[in-house]
């Protein structure tokens, strides 16, 4: 099984070159492929591309934990930089087809950066979903173990919950992330950002991703949250989301329809052996 392998900005994947069959991403298959002893190492498995009905390409995300994802950003532009270094696409403008939605990409002459148009961020409780009455979910309250957070929930495709903070730490993510990605007000588990908001153009988030815990970045977080720090009125429409791995560039338009632009580096590639999977 051929792969190569990418980070951005620290969250890295496993590119599979997809063929007819999908045999060998069974969960326990992904499980051991991302893990960091037994296998490659990665938080997550980016499968393509594939054959769509309506769009240049098709691709399947899947979790370390073997669930599979609906639209990861950082996970878009790792792909759309595999398939520019396949030599599937060069400059021009393309389409990939999620489970989370359609989104646009392209790479930089030099490859190393890709914009992605990520389509629309919702905060309406019936897409993202929340439970409850329909509703903007918007500075609400919940109580997770010993803390009262104040949270917004959004959609880009997948779901977010951005709880308001001052000083967010990667122990707060590591400690309540699970809680609040599991809790029950979120029907399909969440991922979760802790937002601080430095001033009108920046942000900072740490991130707990629902099913591949805590991460160094993300782009669909970083769209998330700075969708929600837009639409709170505590941010511009060009904003720059600080990350423990790095800085990622978000435009919203006046509907929140989000354009994130970030880098990618290749890390190395090769094959991966039968004998990884032996019982």
């Amino acid at each position: 099984m051929r792969y190569v392998k990418y980070h951005a900005l620290g969250n890295d994947y496993v590119v599979i070159l997809a063929t007819d069959s999908t045999s060998d991403l069974q969960r326990r298959r992904v499980e051991l492929i991302c893990h960091r002893n037994y296998g490659v190492g990665s938080d997550g498995i980016l499968f393509g591309p594939l054959q769509s009905g309506k769009c240049d390409f098709r691709l399947r995300i899947f979790n370390p934990d073997g669930s599979e994802a609906e639209k990861s950003g950082n996970g878009l532009r790792i792909f759309s930089r595999f398939l520019w270094d396949e030599g599937f696409v060069r400059q021009q403008r393309f389409t990939v087809e999620t489970l989370g939605g359609v989104v646009t990409c392209q790479v930089d002459p030099d490859g190393r950066n890709v914009t992605v148009e990520m389509g629309r961020v919702s905060f309406d409780s019936t897409e993202i979903p929340v439970t409850g009455s329909p509703r903007e979910v918007l500075r609400e309250q919940m109580q997770i173990g010993d803390r009262v957070f104040e949270f917004c929930a959004a959609t880009i495709g997948n779901p977010h919950c951005v709880v308001l903070c001052d000083a967010p730490t990667a122990d707060m993510a590591r400690h309540y992330g699970p809680l609040i990605e599991d809790d029950a007000r979120f029907p399909n588990r969440t991922n979760v950002q802790f937002l601080a908001v430095i001033d009108k153009r920046n942000i900072r988030i740490e991130i707990w991703e629902r099913g591949a815990g805590y991460t160094l970045a993300s782009g669909s977080s970083s769209t998330a949250a700075a969708a929600v720090a837009r639409k709170l009125g505590l941010c511009d429409s060009e904003i720059d989301v600080h990350m423990l791995g790095g800085t990622l560039a978000i435009r919203l338009s006046e509907g929140f329809d989000a354009i994130m632009k970030g880098p990618v580096v290749r890390i190395c590639s090769g094959a991966i052996d039968g004998e990884m999977f032996d019982e």
